[in-house]
């Protein structure tokens, strides 16, 4: 690897992730976006604002973290895309969450170039990306995971090799489906536990010392359920409502009937038609609410 990074995409999750890899790697991070916000942010720690051009002339390893396939594909395979422009030893890693079959397709495609693809999708909160604390499952080949993950571990705590390109959405979007299905019946239980007169923070506090104990109760439930904070720029729930169609999607594939995941996007759904959908997706409590004596 040369000591420049490209890096396109720095919004909700992808700014600290560019961040922490340029205060900790030492090596000089150039950065794309259509917002020019967090780029004059990022310019305090050094990263350098540039164009897909240029980080295409100067970068061997170029990170991605964009909002989901469509535009992972636009910057890849639309024409003057990356493909268009690979050249020899070049190094793609995608951080954004898309569906498996566009991630196998870039990898043939970027190898054909003779340039290696990996995907490399991130989990946990945004307060994790901004901690260098994420969880990252990675497709690639093994040399290329050995290449990459050294710089991976600038981000993340956890860097699991999955394996072969497609292998690290699959799991992501596997991660995703459980943690929705997960809040849902959170959504639930919070709002049945409410309506028989009982303290939501009772609840959940005590389901955290038994069996219902989980990341999502300590982290959806808690810190957002409960004291009812849904804030935009975190994981909106259109964003929750399209990986969740990845899932879906995948199972279909196969003839596995996704019920609980089709439950979700139902509460999904409703949710962004009560307004909510540019909100932190644990708001789909407010689906479970306004349907309360409805049914």
């Amino acid at each position: 690897m040369t000591d420049m990074i490209g890096f396109i995409g720095v919004g909700t999750m992808g700014e600290p992730m560019c961040r922490n890899l340029a205060k900790k790697s030492g090596m000089t991070v150039l950065a794309a976006d259509r917002d020019a916000a967090p780029l004059k942010r990022l310019e305090a720690d050094g990263v350098k604002t540039a164009s897909l051009d240029e980080i295409a002339t100067t970068c061997r390893t170029i990170f991605l973290s964009l909002p989901g396939g469509k535009e992972v594909a636009q910057v890849c395979l639309g024409e003057g895309g990356l493909v268009d422009k690979a050249k020899l030893g070049w190094t793609v890693i995608d951080l954004s969450t898309a569906p498996p079959k566009l991630a196998q397709r870039l990898y043939e495609e970027f190898e054909g170039k003779a340039s290696a693809f990996a995907d490399a999708p991130v989990a946990r909160t945004r307060q994790a990306a901004i901690d260098g604390t994420l969880s990252i499952m990675v497709g690639a080949t093994p040399p290329t995971f050995e290449r990459i993950e050294p710089l991976l571990r600038h981000m993340a705590s956890e860097v699991t090799h999955c394996g072969a390109a497609g292998a690290g959405q699959t799991v992501k979007i596997l991660n995703n489906m459980v943690l929705f299905q997960t809040v849902v019946a959170l959504a639930e239980a919070l709002t049945i536990a409410r309506a028989q007169g009982v303290d939501g923070k009772v609840l959940f506090e005590t389901l955290s010392k038994g069996s219902a104990d989980s990341f999502a109760l300590r982290n959806h439930g808690m810190k957002a359920m409960l004291p009812d904070v849904f804030p935009e720029r975190a994981f909106s729930t259109e964003y929750a409502l399209k990986d969740l169609s990845y899932a879906i999607e995948m199972g279909e594939q196969h003839g596995v009937p996704g019920l609980g995941a089709d439950v979700a996007r139902e509460v999904m759904e409703r949710a962004v038609e009560l307004g909510h959908g540019k909100e932190y997706w644990p708001v789909l409590l407010k689906a479970i609410e306004d349907a309360k004596g409805k049914g």
